[in-house]
């Protein structure tokens, strides 16, 4: 989380300085530097969650170090799916706090013809980044882990078509829907990033047994679970 808001710190500073050394009249240009900035923010985002992995990888080899076993304790899996949700949370908390402060007043949304869906349609797409930030952490791990550097280029793409399409509002569905279909299409790939099956997840809906093993959840991802 901390990463996160320094990134932030560093695009909002591009983005301030860029603001002062431009006509502040001319709304156009104004609108093309706010595009410019979210632009940079979702470069600079990608470049700390690279900058954190590395500082993992560190940790890990010193963890390993004193491990009993030559072992680190955390997988990188793990280490994936906290990143990301903690890029995710903090993400949704800086985006929704205004939205919440919007809320107290004195304006009502929709009284001089605004949608009066904004406060629901920013709900579920704050929630979709939350999820997003958490697939693109297992997959951006995954990719540095095996050098695809490919799957780095398609999770930053993707990150810059997600805050591109939040531009089209207030035309909400051109937003919503687009965001959701790229979410539940990353959520598929991390999980089988992560190692997931479509075998084990049918073995986990049926509940079937296993030798001493019962089949939860966790053998979706390959994680056996005893009674």
């Amino acid at each position: 989380a901390f990463f996160w808001l320094v990134s932030l710190l560093l695009a909002s500073l591009i983005w301030f300085i860029s603001v002062q050394l431009s006509d502040r009249e001319d709304a156009k240009l104004q609108y093309s530097l706010l595009v410019f900035g979210a632009a940079v923010s979702v470069l600079l985002q990608e470049a700390f969650r690279f900058a954190y992995f590395k500082l993992l990888k560190k940790a890990d080899e010193g963890l390993a170090m004193i491990g009993e076993d030559g072992r680190s304790p955390i997988s990188l899996r793990q280490m994936a799916y906290v990143s990301g949700l903690s890029f995710g949370i903090i993400s949704g908390a800086f985006s929704f706090i205004n939205v919440l402060a919007d809320s107290i007043g004195p304006g009502t949304v929709g009284i001089h013809g605004d949608s009066p869906y904004y406060f629901i349609t920013s709900a579920f797409l704050t929630m979709a980044l939350v999820l997003l930030h958490t697939f693109w952490g297992v997959i951006f791990f995954d990719a540095c882990e095996k050098r695809r550097y490919w799957c780095l280029g398609l999770v930053v793409a993707s990150h810059l078509l997600a805050s591109g399409l939040t531009f089209l509002n207030p035309w909400y569905e051109a937003s919503l829907v687009p965001i959701f279909i790229l979410t539940f299409c990353t959520g598929l790939w991390s999980f089988f990033t992560a190692g997931g099956s479509f075998r084990n997840i049918l073995k986990c809906l049926s509940c079937e047994q296993e030798g001493d093993h019962r089949v939860t959840m966790y053998s979706a991802l390959q994680v056996p679970c005893e009674d």
